[in-house]
């Protein structure tokens, strides 16, 4: 509970209108997509950076908690208030695209803007910015930076921090710092906005982010590969990857998925199939487009593609895409809840990374529906169970646990793109050393030494 001085002394930084500590208010912002729920204290809507700082000095100084949140998108619960405190919503107020300059191609935009809404206003000046995380229509880029978003493009164009050029942020005892520059080439100092970037709101709160953005390429293309199992899939998957020919996506659905897909929304697809993979290639000139589907024919039918279908239009990529796009809601049919992971490995050890999460779902009596983004050995696994079933719960878990060594083991991390937050952070023991854990805690303590922001993520 707040004490009535500091709802207060609050109020008079960002006015009445921007603070709120009712029961509604509290419940709005208590939950992220992993559906957990912790209600904060409060809740206050910065107007500026300057509300950012004031609020921070305050609330340091006072050792209050302070949780910042976009549109709570996340899927490991990083903007959950889990230590109660006051939910800092960048949403509201900082969400405007502040420039974008052509000259030197990039955009400078506040953390509130949406993802999908920077796209467009680039896109319409001829630029192109390539990050698209599936939530892309609603996730806020200062999320988006906060846990380094992937998305489908990132097999050609990166993720997230390959295009973050400066970062503006507030520090816990309210001091404003600004990290690189829009220059291209800065080796000057230490590199902070590298350890900003997928840090979760535990060092600084985010004001600006100026974005690197490149030139929209003038036409693209998708075709779908068909494969009788899933480890021929895979191995398409990174020799395609060795061909010379680098696809904007390459992404995969297994059986399950594909069979879950076709029962929900009978697009015809081959559910006999071990795995299907949908790629995209773009360029300037249809020549290097035909160029490019020709080579990821030949390397798909060489590692045993029964089906290879190009679109024709964007209707018909736009069908080859749907049962990607819908994946994730129709492997509901196999289980109430669904225990999501986004587990990262070498690309050339997805086939093994494939069998041996089919051995833990043998293993535990579950199914365990993969898709994702191959292309850059990401793999969203789904461990389905009854939610409602206290022991399947826990047996999901245990298998889980066994996925997530498995990945270890095979030089991957525990998380490609949804982070660390509450719901990894009890596993980090197996990614980590002790002394590396002990450096993750002692720039934490440098940044943050009173613990006020997002205190317990990552286990920090």
């Amino acid at each position: 509970m707040i004490k009535q001085e500091h709802i207060k002394n609050l109020k008079a930084i960002v006015g009445e209108e921007n603070f709120y500590h009712d029961k509604a208010h509290m419940i709005a912002y208590s939950y992220d997509a992993t559906r957990e729920r912790y209600e904060p204290d409060a809740v206050i809507f910065p107007r500026n950076e300057e509300d950012i700082s004031k609020i921070l000095r305050y609330c340091n100084e006072n050792g209050i908690v302070i949780v910042p949140r976009g549109a709570g998108s996340g899927f490991t619960g990083g903007a959950l208030p889990a230590n109660g405190g006051i939910v800092l919503a960048l949403e509201k107020h900082m969400n405007k695209i502040l420039e974008i300059d052509m000259d030197n191609m990039v955009a400078v935009v506040q953390p509130g803007v949406i993802n999908m809404e920077l796209q467009k206003a680039v896109e319409a000046k001829g630029l192109f910015y390539p990050p698209d995380p599936a939530s892309q229509e609603y996730s806020t880029i200062g999320g988006n930076v906060s846990e380094n978003a992937g998305g489908m493009r990132a097999a050609k164009y990166g993720i997230t921090k390959d295009y973050v050029m400066a970062i503006r942020a507030v520090l816990p005892n309210g001091d404003i710092i600004r990290a690189g520059k829009k220059t291209i080439k800065d080796v000057a100092g230490y590199n902070i906005a590298g350890i900003l970037i997928a840090s979760e709101g535990t060092l600084a709160v985010i004001t600006e982010i100026t974005l690197k953005l490149i030139a929209k390429p003038k036409r693209k293309q998708t075709a779908m590969g068909v494969f009788p199992t899933v480890e021929k899939a895979m191995e398409a998957v990174y020799k395609t990857m060795a061909s010379g020919v680098t696809p904007v996506a390459m992404e995969f659905l297994d059986n399950l998925t594909i069979r879950a897909v076709e029962e929900k929304f009978k697009k015809g697809l081959p559910v006999e199939a071990g795995a299907i993979l949908i790629t995209d290639v773009d360029g300037n000139l249809p020549e290097e487009l035909s160029y490019q589907m020709d080579v990821i024919e030949r390397v798909f039918k060489e590692n045993g593609c029964t089906q290879f279908k190009k679109a024709a239009n964007d209707e018909e990529s736009a069908d080859l895409w749907f049962a990607r796009r819908n994946a994730s809601q129709s492997i509901t049919i196999y289980g109430s809840k669904k225990i999501n992971e986004d587990i990262t490995v070498p690309r050339s050890v997805l086939p093994e990374l494939l069998r041996r999460i089919d051995e833990v779902s043998k293993k535990y009596g579950v199914k365990v529906p993969c898709f994702g983004h191959t292309g850059d050995g990401n793999v969203h696994t789904n461990v389905m169970v009854d939610g409602s079933d206290e022991k399947q719960l826990e047996i999901g878990h245990k298998a889980i646990e066994e996925i997530f060594q498995i990945t270890v083991d095979l030089g991957g991390t525990l998380s490609g793109e949804h982070g660390i937050g509450l719901s990894k952070a009890p596993f980090m023991h197996m990614a980590f050393t002790e002394e590396e854990i002990n450096l993750f805690r002692a720039i934490k303590k440098a940044f943050d030494p009173n613990n006020i922001l997002n205190p317990g993520k990552m286990a920090l």
